[in-house]
This record gives C-alpha cells, sequence and structure tokens, in this order.
C-alpha cells in the first residue's frame, strides 16, 4: 500500500528519464531524480495516512505497532518535522483524533509458548564459513600476486587476507552467547546481566555505511548504553526485536502476579 508503489514510482520515473535523456539531452536525467524524489514522497503523504488510519485501526496493541512501524521506517518518530508533510482531509483528522485514545491504555501481552524460557544467540556458522572462503580466496589472490614479483600489494593483500580469515574462523569456533535473553533480562558478550527494570529503549537500529547497513542492539542500563553489533548472529534484526518484546511482556506479566499476591 505504501512501499511498493514508491518502488515502481521512482523506477518508472527514472526508466522515462533515462529513455528521454537518450533522445534528448543529459539533463533529463538529474530532473527525472528531482520529479522521482517528489512523486514517490506524495505518495508516502497520502497513502501513509490511509494505512495509519487502517492499521491503527485493526491493531490493539498500538504502542508495539507504533514501535514496529518506526523501526521499519514505514513512519517517522514524534519529533522528527517530516511528519509535517503527511497529507489528510477534515475526515481523516477526525478520525485519527478519535484513534489517538488507544494510546491511553496499555498494550495486552499476548505470549507465544513457542519461544522457550531463555534464548542464547550465537555467531552464525554459515556466515562465518562463508566470509572465511572469501577470506581464504583473497588470500590465495594475494599470495599469487607476489608470486608475480609484485611484493609490496600481494603483501598488503596477504596481511589483510590472514587478519580476516583468523578472525573469521575464530568466530566460526567460538561457543559462547553473544547474547543472552530471557524473562529477568539481558547479557551481551560485552555487557554485564542487568535485569529488565534497569533496561530502558532496547531495540534492534540500524546504522547505513555508505551501501551497508548494519544491525546494532541498543539499549541503556545503570552503567551507559549499550550498542552491540549482530550482523554476524544467528539472528536477524526482526526477529530479535520480537523476543526483546516478547521477553519484556513476561517480565511485565510476572511482576504484576507477584504484586497481586503480596496485595
Amino acid at each position: 500500500m505504501v512501499n511498493y508503489p514508491i518502488v515502481i514510482i521512482i523506477l518508472t520515473t527514472l526508466g522515462i528519464s533515462f529513455y528521454l535523456c537518450i533522445h534528448l539531452s543529459f539533463w533529463i536525467v538529474p530532473i527525472g531524480f528531482v520529479f522521482a524524489i517528489v512523486f514517490s514522497w506524495i505518495w508516502w503523504s497520502i497513502m501513509i495516512t490511509k494505512w495509519r488510519l487502517w492499521a491503527f485501526d485493526n491493531v490493539r496493541n498500538v504502542h508495539e505497532l507504533k514501535k514496529r512501524a518506526i523501526q521499519e521506517k514505514l513512519i517517522w518518530p514524534d519529533d522528527v518535522i517530516f511528519n509535517k508533510t503527511e497529507i489528510s482531509n477534515a475526515t481523516e483528522k477526525e478520525k485519527w483524533n478519535v484513534l489517538k485514545q488507544k494510546f491511553q491504555y496499555e498494550d495486552i501481552f499476548q505470549d507465544d509458548l513457542s519461544i522457550p524460557d531463555e534464548t542464547n544467540i550465537y555467531f552464525s556458522k554459515s556466515k562465518s564459513s562463508l566470509h572465511l572462503l572469501i577470506m581464504l580466496i583473497v588470500l590465495g589472490c594475494g599470495i599469487f600476486i607476489i608470486m608475480d614479483n609484485n611484493y609490496i600489494p600481494g603483501s598488503i593483500i596477504v596481511a589483510l587476507g590472514l587478519y580476516f580469515t583468523i578472525r573469521e574462523f575464530l568466530k566460526m569456533i567460538n561457543k559462547l552467547p553473544q547474547i543472552t535473553i530471557n524473562a529477568d533480562g539481558i547479557k551481551t558478550i560485552s555487557t554485564d546481566f542487568y535485569n529488565w527494570n534497569e533496561i530502558k529503549n532496547e531495540e534492534v537500529i540500524d546504522e547505513s555505511s555508505g551501501k551497508y547497513i548494519r544491525h546494532y542492539l541498543t539499549y541503556e542500563h545503570p552503567n551507559g548504553i549499550e550498542q552491540l553489533l549482530i550482523s554476524d548472529y544467528a539472528m536477524d534484526k526482526s526477529s530479535l526485536n520480537k523476543l526483546l518484546i516478547l521477553y519484556r511482556g513476561r517480565n511485565n506479566q510476572k511482576t504484576k502476579t507477584l504484586n497481586m499476591h503480596k496485595s
């Protein structure tokens, strides 16, 4: 409803631009980029309002939905100015004001009994094996370059290949859990165990570096902020975010039960 048409709009606009560039002028291409951004942004501004009304009208746990929508970059956080570019008519604004009343209530926790009491997350053996194979190829290329009497570039490539080969091999044989998460709290390879009542703003975030996107587990704890790279782990961003919600929910349920027994 929102993202797929945006991709079609961008590809179609750029395709037409490149076609016209061949027959008319090179300047059609940058103009096409501008139009692609404008058209796709207008589509988002109109359709995100309709999606928001449909989604929040059909979901009980609106806090979880909002957090997930922000994580998936479907909507912006409240304090981002781009929210002001959303386009809605008077009827849609009135309906959204009614739906916002749902945020007065806490989400209802729904447990998933297929998830164990505790989850340990390790380095991905398949990812490490693939990276190891690539580094071995790089190492072999470096040796070949040295044998071809190109000592300096070959030595640099061999050194880099050897370093990353050892690093990936150590990951592959590493049997220690990098993240341990349960109904009591979280522990990572770089941070001590903290209870859920000591943790806040836990989520998996993206950081872009050129064309690469890295995923980090981040949360605030009494001694600072944890930001752990999880791209090489045997769990993806979406699955870990679901576990954070689930184990946090289990902890809340346990706390409520204990308080009821005390009272």
